[in-house]
């Protein structure tokens, strides 16, 4: 049976824990709570203008299981979605203001990368994920070296109803927990290799991008390809969280934390491509795993790429270094999309336009990736 090492208040948590895994709390876990620079919804919002999608044509050589995404320009971020229905509890003023942003075209993954193509990965190269490397004494120092023992974050909902208050109550640090056993030693991956590969640190994702000759999507290209060619949509589909009454992505159904009812039919992560595509044939562009991206973390980088009024941003890469208002020492990465964790009573994160971030070092049992190639 599975390990669950408790996770005491006021303590640093990289000494409990004693690796990088443990950040997943501080930082990934953190990513549906609070954004750290709530201003109420105060930043300005200019509001969408039509996408305009580049009228070249695509490279003519596709790679197998890629979209062409034909690039163009768009309005990114996000209205605060309060009082929306499925909108959540948050203002997302990091996801603003509202900005015009052109991207090139490129090629992406039309699903998040599967445990099938991550074993494939790693028998031609033997590489070994973070969450399957115990961690140094000497970069942990004052850690037990009882802690010292490789494994990942693992979502452990309680008996019954919790306050939100306290996110230690639904997460835990699993010894074994990795990508062939992402729940624990206990679980596996067999007869899951269409599912979504987690237990993914950021390096891990790089490391199998740049194996296949891709790389991560920047936060923008993301956006793009999410947004399917819709103009200012709540989701990739569209306004209607659930068009007709049909579930179109995996998210959580009933009180959180508490067991999932899985009305979707999924507890956990779903295979890949069992909802509906968007507009741009691609899968899974909200809910069911978060997905990694290349662009540091900052929660004013809107801000910042809005200085130029009238003129879009032109490809851009992110900020060149990472800031986290809650954690100002922890270097992270944008996550989107959004979980099968997400809900409107905790994290409406599956909402397009949405930021999240992540502690490099941390994965997760709800966190994955997907890949994108430039045609050059």
């Amino acid at each position: 049976m599975a390990v669950r090492l408790p996770v005491p208040r006021g303590i640093p948590l990289p000494i409990i824990l004693g690796l990088g895994a443990a950040a997943a709390l501080a930082g990934v876990v953190l990513l549906a709570t609070r954004d750290g620079n709530d201003q109420g919804g105060r930043l300005s919002v200019r509001g969408f203008e039509a996408t305009q999608p580049a009228t070249a044509s695509p490279p003519t050589a596709l790679p197998e299981g890629m979209v062409w995404i034909p690039g163009g320009e768009f309005s990114m971020g996000c209205d605060d979605p309060r009082g929306k229905p499925f909108g959540g509890k948050e203002p997302m003023p990091d996801a603003r203001p509202v900005h015009r942003v052109h991207i090139d075209g490129f090629w992406i993954d039309s699903t998040e990368v599967t445990n099938d193509q991550f074993a494939a990965f790693v028998a031609a190269t033997g590489y070994v994920t973070v969450a399957e490397t115990p961690p140094r004494a000497e970069d942990f120092p004052g850690a037990p070296r009882e802690n010292l023992v490789a494994g990942s974050i693992v979502f452990s909902p309680p008996d019954g109803p919790v306050s939100l208050d306290n996110h230690y109550q639904w997460w835990a640090y699993i010894p074994g927990a990795n990508w062939r056993h992402p729940t624990g030693p206990d679980s596996s991956i067999e007869g899951h290799g269409t599912h979504p590969v987690v237990q993914i640190a950021h390096d891990d994702a790089v490391a199998y991008a740049t194996w296949s000759g891709k790389r991560l999507p920047t936060e923008a290209e993301w956006e793009f390809a999410a947004r399917g060619g819709l103009t200012g949509a709540m989701y990739p589909w569209g306004d209607e969280f659930q068009p007709e009454g049909r579930e179109v992505a995996n998210t959580w159904q009933g009180p959180f934390p508490t067991p999932n009812t899985a009305k979707d039919g999924f507890v956990f992560a779903a295979p890949v491509a069992t909802f509906p595509a968007n507009g741009y044939g691609l899968y899974d562009m909200s809910g069911n795993v978060w997905e990694w991206c290349a662009d540091w973390y900052r929660p004013d980088t809107y801000a910042r790429d809005a200085r130029r009024p009238g003129q879009p941003v032109r490809n851009p890469q992110g900020p060149d270094t990472s800031h986290d208002p809650q954690e100002p020492g922890q270097a992270k990465r944008v996550l989107r999309g959004g979980s099968f964790l997400c809900t409107e009573q905790y994290c409406s994160r599956y909402i397009v336009g949405t930021r999240g971030k992540g502690e490099m070092s941390s994965g997760a049992n709800h966190i994955g990736f997907r890949c994108v190639r430039s045609p050059n």
